[in-house]
């Protein structure tokens, strides 16, 4: 079953000023189907809300996992919940 979720994934390390919104939302956007955004927060993590089919949200999160963001990754933080929608697809914040 692949029913709809919400991703909200806290994303530490190196992670702001090195285009690592920008590449989410590339990556996002490849994958398909999901809709959200990436914002950078004032402790130095970026935060990132997608909305779509579970297995599309678990590649989204793999992809944050990985050595192919860019900056360097410490660790991602996620939590899982009902899509709230209002989103008309993935941006930058």
């Amino acid at each position: 079953m692949n029913e709809d979720v919400r991703l909200t994934a806290w994303v530490r390390g190196r992670v702001q000023g090195v285009g690592f919104r920008w590449f989410t939302r590339a990556n996002a956007l490849e994958i398909g189907g999901i809709a959200g955004f990436a914002v950078n927060l004032d402790d130095g993590r970026v935060q990132v809300v997608a909305e779509g089919p579970r297995e599309n949200c678990h590649r989204l999160l793999e992809w944050l996992r990985s050595a192919d963001t860019p900056g360097s990754v410490d660790g991602v933080t996620e939590i899982w919940g009902t899509p709230r929608g209002g989103y008309a697809g993935f941006e930058i914040r």
